[in-house]
């Protein structure tokens, strides 16, 4: 048994060492003009170590990009709950810091830059939706249950707000001066959130002007 953990103990350890060494040279050099030998090399493997876990490069980088999306979200859902605010706010606080993560050179480069033309377009959003949909959905609905958003329908609206989101990160990403596309970026989707509330404090005017006539 003791051998048996040691030897499943050893082969964990030697996988995290080929994901954070490949992850450090897509980051770096991006995935084309990273090569495999390099990989091994940085994580004091062997090339039969890489293959015995990975079919090959394409499958290694899908690997260090699920493990970024995975920290994103985490990252994302840290923030709202240290905010410990009201519903809409907490969905404009973990928007706000979905944007401020697209500054790390990792996101930028294999989640953002990379992963679309090395996955394809549509494994790649679907790996996105994946692990980003489920959260934004959470968000909206208890924005929804608490009078803060009108009732839409949320798997639709999730997705679209999203999608959103993953092409102000584009913007983020392509830009020449980052911290300036953040900062309008960030105004733009702070406007969009306003406009998913003011409808519902807009029906609310109305009554209150009604009433009171």
């Amino acid at each position: 048994m003791n051998v048996k953990r040691s030897k499943a103990e050893q082969s964990e350890l030697t996988r995290a060492a080929l994901l954070q060494a490949a992850r450090a040279l897509f980051t770096e050099k991006g995935y084309a003009d990273t090569a495999t030998e390099e990989i091994v090399q940085r994580a004091s493997v062997t090339r039969g170590a890489l293959y015995h876990h990975f079919r090959d490069k394409e499958d290694l980088f899908q690997a260090v990009f699920e493990d970024a999306e995975r920290e994103l979200v985490e990252k994302v859902r840290t923030a709202v709950d240290l905010a410990k605010t009201e519903p809409w706010e907490g969905l404009r606080v973990g928007c706000q810091a979905f944007l401020d993560a697209c500054l790390e050179p990792a996101v930028q480069r294999i989640v953002l830059l990379d992963a679309p033309s090395v996955l394809g377009w549509e494994t790649w959003r679907r790996i996105d939706a994946e692990y980003g949909v489920g959260l934004v959905r959470q968000s909206l609905q208890a924005a929804m249950d608490a009078g803060e958003v009108d009732f839409l329908p949320v798997e639709p609206l999730a997705h679209i707000l999203l999608g959103s989101l993953t092409e102000a990160a584009m913007v983020i990403a392509r830009a020449e001066d980052v911290q300036s596309a953040r900062a309008e970026v960030g105004a733009v989707v702070d406007r969009l959130l306003k406009g998913l509330k003011a409808a519902k404090l807009v029906q609310h005017k109305k009554v209150r002007v009604s009433s009171h006539t």
